[in-house]
């Protein structure tokens, strides 16, 4: 397989950039998930997991000023928001303009305060029940509220399987094929199954069909410079049917993959509708467009 893309999020939950080559570490692609908006009154980091708090936070979109370097500060981010304006992260008043432009009085963190959470809300949509998303059980365990539609919302550690102070969901490094995305489309010819949908860091191409990465976890390989171990199977929520830039909103594509790709995750328990897979970093490296990525092997 080869590297086709590579993608960065400076603020979670905005849209990012894709880049031509990264460095990756055990703190995963450099610069990804680099900010944060926290929102103040719940004390949770903001994301576009619970859509009617925070999908508009797809309508923005974050980028480095400058390229981030190894071994030194990450440069300011440039952050756009829906009517075209542009401030940096490192603005007296960015605060207060997120706050307004979201509606919620907002900041902007670096840095995750201890014990920190995110929401997710499990999604009623037609012809998906939510425990073909998840466990029913996990459900139960983690709702912490209920929208005013009944949903069920839970919350969870922010980065849990990440490094620690970072705002990952859950791990490291995300990888996706356009092997899945390719038989995701022969299942659903009328869905939408843009890769921007799933923010993965790397996506690859080879010739093999299927969702291949099903195989990968508890495997290692080489993308490019960098060495890494598959971890378990990327669980799949209604961020990926919403709207974004040119994309319209489509559940059928979660649909699709609840009903076609529903993996058994050991760490987490029980059975996720997924598509992709997570990934360490076991040997820091260099990461460009055009880079091989060798057949995964026991680790």
């Amino acid at each position: 397989m080869t590297v086709v893309s590579l993608h960065r999020y400076p603020v979670k939950s905005m849209l990012g950039e894709s880049l031509d080559r990264a460095h990756v570490s055990a703190r995963g692609l450099l610069g990804d998930r680099a900010l944060a908006v926290y929102d103040v009154g719940s004390g949770t980091v903001a994301s576009a997991k619970v859509p009617r708090l925070w999908s508009d936070l797809l309508g923005f979109s974050a980028r480095f000023a400058a390229d981030p370097e190894p071994g030194r500060p990450l440069p300011a981010v440039e952050i756009r928001f829906p009517d075209g304006s542009m401030l940096r992260s490192d603005d007296t008043g960015i605060d207060t303009a997120l706050s307004a432009a979201l509606g919620r009085e907002v900041r902007l963190i670096a840095e995750p305060p201890e014990g920190s959470q995110f929401e997710e809300v499990w999604p009623e949509i037609e012809g998906l029940p939510v425990d073909q998303l998840a466990p029913e059980q996990l459900i139960a365990a983690t709702t912490a509220r209920h929208e005013e539609t009944g949903e069920r919302v839970s919350r969870f550690d922010v980065s849990a399987f990440g490094a620690p102070g970072t705002f990952f969901d859950l791990s490291t490094l995300h990888v996706l094929t356009e092997s899945t995305l390719d038989r995701l489309r022969e299942l659903a010819p009328d869905a939408d199954f843009d890769p921007r949908r799933y923010r993965p860091n790397v996506v690859l191409r080879g010739e093999d069909a299927g969702f291949v990465e099903n195989d990968w976890p508890g495997r290692e390989s080489l993308i490019g410079g960098a060495r890494v171990r598959y971890s378990f199977a990327t669980m799949r929520c209604v961020m990926t049917t919403l709207a974004q830039r040119d994309l319209e909103r489509d559940p059928e594509t979660l649909r699709t993959i609840a009903k076609h790709n529903r993996i058994e995750i050991p760490q987490v328990g029980g059975v996720w509708a997924c598509a992709g897979v997570y990934a360490d970093v076991v040997t820091d490296g260099e990461i460009a467009v055009g880079d091989e990525h060798s057949a995964p092997v026991a680790g």
